[in-house]
């Protein structure tokens, strides 16, 4: 009789660890972004190691953490906001102007910027993120680092906007452009509150 108990309480004990288990294996949460608290700023750079700064507003973002790790995840920014901090005035709105037009990223054709995050590794320090970024209709994939912090995360990424047609005085577009060139790679960095 005895040993009929030990062996139903180890069989239910069993049942239940492996059940457990199994549910925290599978569970996955969803966040979703806070817009108004979410940080998104940029920088660009000329030959001449002169650059520019500014900041984007994200329109909405979630993504979904499993396993500790994140799995999916989409982002849409708001072309349409970009904006330029590092000169004020009339400066400032010249080339607010000048990005929002044909020569960037054509905002009136393009509203929207979108990241789609579809898996990621841990690293030392965080998250290897791998995503494919949507810019003018245009998709590459990307590779980015993101870090937890309180209350959300870290992410800092560099894309090379001659892939996505930005071709102002590019020089994967133009030759003979001298100190008028202007770098590819375009910073990114975020702070992804939920």
């Amino acid at each position: 009789m005895n040993s009929f108990k030990s062996f139903s309480l180890l069989f239910y004990f069993t049942f239940f660890a492996l059940t457990a288990q199994g549910i925290e294996s599978n569970s996955q949460t969803l966040l979703k972004i806070n817009t108004e608290k979410s940080t998104l700023k940029w920088i660009g750079e000329k030959i001449t190691t002169s650059q520019h700064s500014g900041s984007l507003n994200f329109k909405s973002g979630e993504m979904t953490i499993k396993d500790g790790l994140v799995v999916s995840g989409n982002f849409i920014v708001d072309m349409t906001s970009i904006s330029v901090e590092d000169i004020s005035g009339s400066e400032k709105k010249r080339l607010e102007g000048h990005l929002k037009s044909d020569d960037f990223f054509s905002v009136d054709k393009h509203d929207k910027a979108l990241l789609s995050i579809k898996g990621s590794k841990k690293t030392d320090k965080g998250f290897l993120v791998d995503a494919n970024l949507t810019i003018k209709d245009l998709t590459h994939p990307i590779q980015f680092n993101m870090v937890s912090i309180e209350g959300g995360y870290n992410a800092d990424l560099v894309f090379d906007r001659s892939k996505y047609n930005v071709r102002f005085r590019s020089g994967s577009f133009f030759e003979n452009l001298g100190d008028k060139l202007i770098i590819d790679d375009i910073v990114l960095s975020s702070e992804l509150r939920f």
